[in-house]
């Protein structure tokens, strides 16, 4: 039996946060070690022009992604790791995927939707700001996707519209040009931990309310000391479910310690201790991880090379592949 084949990309924006390590990062390499799966994960770095015009920052972001992956243990022997860009297959798919797309499906986009709604809402023209790489974002999406023909797409619930569309785009051409896409499913894992942020909201580096994930220990106790907390005492008893500490606690630990410390919070365990205990947690598990990725950090050659390799290794699919697609829609030689 074939493999599944399962593909994850992380856009390059911003530095990776304990809220993506939870909730992508961990689980997707340990998805990896699966030998029924063919993994793929890639930097989604023309992703990061939507949203971000800052050449430096999407530069910087690239190698912070890269080296945290490698980092926390990804083995690039056993997946393709590459960098959207280097894929030049993927921008001519987008294209030739565009040409089967109805406006009316990109209409819908959520992403889109909301701008326009925030624009209404503030008396501006629907489409003030709007430029088309968000309009068309789900066609690069489905592109990422059917260029690999993956199976599988562990997604947010937020995503799941873009796994739908990327179905939508595929059953269109395949109906018109002959069977050539595998219809993806987007996978939804309920028990991946959605992590608050300092201030109780959702970790997000849009609220800028984030823990970096490989801060130097001083920096990450002075983050974990700013997490928002209640005015009880020391003595009196907490609530563990409405608490961004437990929260981080619970997805950082094994489940006799969550019970331990939920015992705790019943106790009336101190704001402080709980925070100490928390910055102990965490980086004990981080500690071996953040000296390998500043070592990456300090030699980027290192991480230029495993992304050429895998950018090699992915272009043995997507070379001949859209040379197969250039025929179905009728680019060929003459002759």
């Amino acid at each position: 039996m074939s493999k599944q084949r399962v593909l994850t990309g992380i856009t390059t924006t911003g530095t990776p946060h304990l809220g993506n390590y939870v909730g992508a990062i961990r689980p997707a390499i340990a998805a990896s070690q699966d030998q029924n799966n063919q993994s793929f994960y890639f930097l989604a770095d023309y992703h990061a022009l939507i949203k971000c015009q800052d050449p430096e920052q999407v530069h910087q972001s690239t190698l912070e992604i890269a080296a945290t992956w490698l980092a926390l243990g990804l083995n690039t022997d056993n997946v393709v790791f590459y960098r959207q860009s280097d894929i030049h297959e993927i921008p001519e798919l987008t294209w030739l995927l565009t040409c089967m797309t109805a406006k009316g499906l990109m209409n819908r986009a959520h992403a889109y939707k909301a701008a326009v709604d925030a624009n209404r809402a503030d008396g501006e023209d629907s489409d003030f700001g709007i430029t088309m790489g968000l309009y068309s974002y789900p066609i690069l999406m489905a592109a990422d996707i059917l260029m690999f023909n993956a199976n599988k797409v562990p997604v947010g619930k937020d995503q799941v519209q873009h796994i739908e569309m990327a179905r939508d785009i595929a059953q269109r051409f395949n109906h018109h040009y002959g069977e050539h896409f595998a219809l993806p499913e987007a996978v939804v894992d309920d028990h991946v931990a959605v992590l608050q942020g300092l201030d109780g909201r959702k970790m997000s580096k849009s609220y800028g309310n984030t823990i970096p994930l490989f801060l130097t220990e001083k920096q990450l106790k002075k983050h974990i000391n700013k997490i928002k907390t209640n005015l009880l005492e020391p003595g009196e008893p907490k609530d563990p479910d409405t608490s961004t500490v437990f929260q981080i606690w619970q997805a950082f630990a094994t489940q006799d310690q969550t019970a331990e410390m939920r015992k705790a919070f019943e106790e009336g365990i101190a704001w402080g201790e709980a925070k100490k205990q928390l910055f102990e947690l965490i980086n004990g598990q981080i500690g071996d991880a953040r000296e390998r990725y500043n070592e990456l950090l300090a030699n980027p050659a290192q991480i230029e090379e495993e992304l050429e390799k895998g950018a090699e290794k992915a272009r043995a699919y997507s070379a001949p592949f859209i040379d197969k697609l250039r025929h179905a829609v009728g680019i060929r030689k003459i002759g």
